[in-house]
């Protein structure tokens, strides 16, 4: 643990320790901090929080009904997420309950087909018929023409929108992309959002999803099912042992 000292407050040191419990406590979000300005903010913070404890101290805040009104919902509900937390502790996936789950439920971890495609957006089909002749003729890349008179943000990507699956796409769109050839420009076609010209860069087709490659995340919901599954049987324990009484809402 580093304790290097990094300030103190009416003699309480604050050291590198305590910095790293702060970020440690906000979990993401403390990625963002861990640099020398972000450390140095949370210490400010950490200096303003002994100050404000003193303070309070001195005033005997901690007598002020309000306060203790607050302390005791802060209690119920540290309460309660230590019970969930004693509930769940002990909850366990073994290796082979991984592996029965993918083998009972394959059908599931399959991928479906897709396709990578570029397409330039204008607002009307003589304007995609110019731009298509200009490309057509070599006058222009296709890549070129997106970035010149396509209103489709991936203009700046040259028209390519990556790859995409069934359904992802408006109808007309996504019918064009999946009966293309890769290598294939067609258009224009019409959607709601105007007139595509469209060129199919890729295809991949459907595959399963290999054991090795979400067996991780198989763990993870089978996990976070069998806590729920043990989170609930707690509750209806708890229920018989002290009756609910729920009156119906008006």
């Amino acid at each position: 643990m580093n304790e290097k000292i990094l300030a103190s407050v009416n003699g309480k040191a604050i050291t590198d320790a305590d910095i790293d419990a702060f970020i440690a406590g906000m979990g993401q979000r403390g990625q963002a901090y861990q640099n020398p300005q972000g450390r140095a903010m949370i210490l400010e913070q950490l200096i303003n929080k002994s100050l404000l404890v003193l303070d309070a101290t001195r005033n005997l805040y901690e007598r002020d009904p309000e306060f203790k009104a607050q302390l005791a919902r802060v209690k119920e509900d540290l309460l309660a997420n230590y019970a969930v937390e004693k509930v769940v502790r002990d909850v366990r996936i073994k290796d082979e309950d991984v592996q029965k789950y993918y083998e009972d439920n394959k059908a599931q971890f399959v991928q479906g087909p897709s396709v990578n495609a570029s397409h330039i957006l204008v607002d009307s089909e003589d304007k995609a018929n110019e731009i298509l002749a200009k490309i057509n003729a070599n006058e222009v890349t296709f890549e070129n023409a997106a970035k010149q008179f396509s209103t489709c943000p991936s203009a700046k990507e040259g028209g390519n929108l990556g790859d995409f699956t069934r359904g992802q796409m408006v109808p007309e769109f996504d019918e064009a992309c999946f009966t293309m050839e890769v290598g294939e420009l067609r258009g224009p076609i019409k959607t709601q959002f105007g007139y595509h010209l469209i060129r199919l860069n890729g295809k991949n087709e459907g595959k399963a999803y290999e054991f090795a490659e979400i067996k991780d995340q198989l763990r993870e919901k089978l996990l976070s099912d069998k806590q729920q599954a043990a989170y609930q049987s707690k509750i209806n324990q708890l229920k018989i042992l002290y009756p609910v009484d729920k009156p119906t809402l008006l």
